[in-house]
């Protein structure tokens, strides 16, 4: 945690270290200011505790933005980019098919190129939600929801980003 600390670049906090989070609660207060973490619901209710619904899970995940002053890409059928100061975005791409492994690892890995080439991390979580499902419905619509694995989104961005 103290490198972590110490960041001088973005941090963008997924899979297992948002497990180690989850152990080590403490932790989260030491995440410097601008942080992304990208949970799906299992782990976010890891960091912050059971819920009853949809909205006590959005709601959870508004509150943590706000009190790590960072972003919280909440995955799931319409993602939510929870900001900050307590706005919450939608996305309107994706699909189904994109509910298997490995596709939250492609998210990452746009996220940190968008941020490797400059953008700042509010531009990089939109435009990066945004192209990860682009390209999940370009990938649905050739070869169907049903089969979708992580590669097909890989395989699909620049479609994506041609088209964007």
């Amino acid at each position: 945690i103290a490198q972590v600390r110490r960041a001088q670049c973005p941090v963008v906090v997924d899979a297992d270290a948002l497990n180690i989070l989850a152990s080590k609660h403490a932790w989260l207060q030491q995440l410097p200011k601008g942080v992304i973490l990208t949970p799906h619901p299992k782990e976010l209710e890891r960091l912050e505790g059971p819920c009853t619904d949809s909205y006590e899970q959005l709601s959870k995940a508004r509150l943590l933005a706000e009190r790590l002053q960072g972003f919280v890409i909440l995955k799931g059928h319409y993602t939510a980019i929870c900001m900050p100061d307590g706005h919450i975005l939608f996305n309107s791409t994706g699909n189904a098919g994109m509910a298997t492994a490995g596709s939250g690892d492609v998210l990452t890995g746009i996220l940190l190129g968008l941020l490797a080439r400059g953008y700042d991390a509010r531009q990089a979580c939109i435009l990066a939600v945004y192209l990860h499902g682009l390209a999940g419905d370009l990938a649905a619509g050739d070869l169907g929801q049903e089969s979708l694995v992580a590669s097909d989104l890989v395989a699909f961005l620049p479609k994506a980003f041609q088209q964007f």
